[in-house]
């Protein structure tokens, strides 16, 4: 077993979709330690498909990340994890294995959370992974698969006991997707449990949150997820309740220019394509901001990102995150 580095105390979940590097590297500005690709399929990498590799692109802020896979097979995602490894060097930190993804056509395979119903798959995986790997290797899972059911205990024992050198608990089943309340008591057992570190995920939205998370459970460190989508200040909120300092929002008008500046880096990242990936995360900045109504509407007629600057800002240039 690699350990895992002790350095790491605030993550970026990996989220499909949305975790894409220009997504990152605004969240490391913020006071992100650590990010993750959107969940990568093993199978994908291997069969050498496009679109898969390209998940692995990274940004230029981004001197350390963790790539997650998913799939089910032990050879597969071993052999995955050494393409991962020769290709991203010392910039990967660690390998993470989904065991919680909700989505029926990711279940369906026998993939993300429908391993919770096979924990001898999942350990003989994480050996397999773990054995193949040069860096640490991690798993993220949830409380359990049906409602009312928590195995959570039992399934990180069986992954530590296969060389898991961390693990990330969402405290919900399956079955709640992302509903209802995380129940950090799931966290907290699981923690007393095993010996490796313990990231508690689930209801991040504020520096309080995560404040509350650490007390509460006693983990190693908090990993952010959704309460980050168009809010990577979350992290420098975060930072500032751990240290005991104060906390500032950001303006509206900050708001507007980082939703330029991820424009900006998204369309460099992926062409002209980008601005309608963007068009998802748009509506998140605009959350409580003035005319945020008048202005998703508007938005939805962009062309291009200086027509979204001159939305948004007049003819100003973007700024950059600041910590």
């Amino acid at each position: 077993m690699t350990p895992y580095p002790a350095a790491h105390p605030i993550l970026l979940a990996p989220m499909a979709g949305y975790t894409d590097a220009a997504f990152r590297a605004l969240c490391l500005g913020c006071g992100c330690d650590l990010t993750c690709t959107e969940m990568v399929s093993a199978k994908g990498l291997l069969f050498g498909s496009v679109r898969t590799t390209e998940y692995l692109r990274l940004a230029p802020e981004e001197s350390k990340i963790a790539v997650q896979l998913f799939g089910h097979e032990p050879d597969v995602l071993s052999d995955a994890a050494k393409l991962v490894c020769d290709a991203l060097g010392e910039r990967l930190a660690c390998i993470d294995l989904n065991m919680g993804c909700p989505a029926p056509k990711i279940v369906s395979n026998g993939d993300g959370s429908a391993l919770l119903k096979n924990p001898s798959l999942a350990g003989r995986i994480v050996a397999a992974v773990a054995a193949a790997s040069r860096v640490p290797v991690t798993v993220k899972f949830r409380k359990g698969f049906d409602d009312g059911e928590n195995i959570a205990v039992p399934f990180a024992v069986i992954l530590e006991e296969n060389g898991a050198s961390a693990v990330t608990v969402h405290p919900r089943t399956r079955a709640q997707q992302y509903g209802g309340k995380a129940d950090r008591s799931v966290i907290r057992s699981v923690k007393e449990a095993v010996s490796i570190p313990v990231i508690g995920n689930g209801d991040i939205a504020s520096g309080a949150d995560a404040l509350r998370m650490l007390r509460e459970t006693g983990c190693d460190g908090v990993m952010a997820a959704r309460g980050a989508l168009g809010n990577p200040w979350l992290f420098a909120e975060i930072r500032a309740a751990f240290a005991g300092e104060p906390y500032t929002p950001p303006t509206d008008r900050e708001r507007y220019e980082t939703a330029v500046l991820h424009a900006e880096r998204i369309v460099a990242e992926k062409g002209p394509h980008g601005l309608v990936e963007l068009r998802k995360h748009i509506p998140f900045y605009l959350r409580g901001t003035r005319n945020a109504r008048e202005l998703r509407q508007k938005i939805n007629g962009v062309r291009d990102v200086s027509e979204l600057r001159a939305l948004l800002l007049g003819s100003e240039p973007a700024g950059e995150c600041e910590r």
